[in-house]
């Protein structure tokens, strides 16, 4: 086999391995998952910024768009400046664990007491604790599902009521116990299933003749909090990455095909007719 030759089968060789590799690698790549930072005791879910990071990237590698990022991030300039070693919010979790961390545990329900001659009546109010303060806001709504559970620690007292959303939004969101004896009162919240409290479902409130006392307990939900009326997600961002290495690859491939047809076609034996007469 000449040199040549050699060369070309050489370089055909090294296209063809290039171009399959190239591919598998960008899809390998595409498919590689960024590690998600943990939640914290407090249900938040912060990243670190690296080096070479943008707010572009960060949101696109935590599924997320950037105008998300600013609304979890409120103190980011109009630029979306980030430094090294910054702090972001990525998200908000409700505690995954029975037991609450100390900085919710020490939450506790708000009690409004209202004189009225001649009535006695405690509300309760379960809420969507959006943002886990354990302080009713109030753009959140009022929670269905929960159980409600007044009893007067000495028996003079006792019953329960399920958690409903009235039709009318004017009306009272919680439920209320009317005509009760006074006297001191435990005060019980069953969450739904797909909820975890932000505070203490269980509070001790004293009642006197005549008084309206309104109770706010707050529960979270256990899906992360993002504005539902921000658009989808941001794609991957190596994505863009993995369909140019692709395209390589496939010119790579065509590449070698043609050096390949150009080695057949040279290694051919070509014809020769003698032009040559000798003359006597």
């Amino acid at each position: 086999m000449n040199s040549k030759r050699f060369v070309i089968l050489f370089l055909l060789f090294t296209l063809l391995l290039a171009g399959v590799w190239l591919p598998s690698d960008s899809s390998v790549n595409a498919q590689q998952q960024v590690a998600t930072p943990t939640a914290g005791p407090d249900g938040r879910i912060v990243y670190i910024v690296k080096p070479g990071d943008s707010c572009f990237v960060v949101a696109a590698l935590h599924g997320i768009t950037v105008e998300q990022l600013r609304q979890l991030n409120s103190k980011l300039d109009e630029n979306c400046t980030l430094v090294e070693g910054q702090e972001l919010l990525i998200g908000i979790v409700a505690v995954a664990t029975s037991t609450l961390p100390p900085a919710l545990a020490a939450g506790t329900p708000t009690v409004t007491p209202t004189p009225l001659s001649g009535l006695t009546e405690v509300c309760v109010l379960l809420f969507n604790d959006a943002n886990g303060n354990a302080i009713r806001e109030e753009t959140e709504p009022a929670v269905a599902g929960g159980a409600v559970s007044l009893t007067e620690n000495n028996a003079k007292y006792s019953s329960s009521q399920e958690t409903v959303i009235p039709s009318d939004p004017d009306a009272y969101q919680g439920v209320c116990f009317s005509d009760i004896p006074e006297g001191t009162y435990n005060i019980t919240v069953g969450h739904p299933d797909n909820y975890n409290p932000t505070m203490e479902l269980n509070y001790t409130l004293d009642v006197n003749a005549g008084d309206r006392a309104f109770v706010d307990f707050g529960v979270q939900s256990r899906e992360v909090v993002v504005d539902p009326s921000a658009e989808e997600p941001a794609a991957s961002a190596g994505g863009g990455q993995s369909t140019i290495l692709g395209l390589f690859g496939g010119l790579l491939l065509l590449g070698g095909a043609g050096l390949g047809y150009y080695a057949w076609r040279t290694s051919k034996p070509e014809s020769k007719v003698s032009g040559r007469y000798m003359k006597k």
